[in-house]
């Protein structure tokens, strides 16, 4: 199990964790926190959903994207290991993020990079070293191959851990208007 917040080997304190949640692709390459880890830790996060909210002049409101009718795929992440001076060891992550496609366009202005399974390979390979070939994996997912849904405002709380968090809602019309 690895810890959110990608924690650099080199930090001096692990509080640079809650500034390195995601990873931009246009930036990851020279970035210091992302640099090594993009050469020689990458790893992949799998999901089978991820949730964006959209905001509106009155209200947001949450969807669940999901590729395909809900199968399990993997974001493009970055590891690190961490020693604080106490000789504790943490072992941190991060996912990479890039500009949103169609499907998320009017809901966020970003999207987390997720890999086709044909790259998975790929960008695991200890032997890939060139920064350039990882990065051109990072470009945002075909939406033709992803669907969205509206879901309960339950999802926002971490006590509610259920399926009923990402069953699709009916926006109130009132709602729908302003979210499509």
């Amino acid at each position: 199990m690895m810890r959110w917040g990608l924690i650099p080997s080199w930090a001096n304190a692990p509080d640079i964790g809650a500034r390195t949640m995601n990873a931009r692709a246009e930036t990851v390459a020279t970035k210091p926190s992302f640099r090594e880890p993009l050469r020689k830790q990458r790893c992949l996060v799998p999901a089978d959903a991820f949730y964006e909210w959209r905001r509106s002049v009155k209200e947001k409101h949450p969807f669940c994207f999901e590729v395909g009718d809900g199968t399990v795929f993997a974001f493009a992440g970055l590891w690190d290991r961490w020693r604080g001076p106490d000789g504790r060891v943490l072992e941190t992550c991060t996912i990479l993020t890039t500009t949103p496609n169609d499907l998320l366009a009017d809901v966020h202005d970003r999207m987390p990079v997720i890999l086709p399974a044909e790259h998975y390979d790929r960008w695991l390979d200890p032997g890939m070293q060139d920064v350039g070939g990882a990065v051109s994996l990072l470009k945002p997912y075909d939406s033709a191959l992803m669907r969205r849904f509206a879901v309960s405002k339950r999802v926002n709380l971490v006590t509610n851990d259920d399926p009923d968090c990402s069953a699709p809602v009916d926006l109130p019309a009132t709602t729908r208007s302003l979210f499509g």
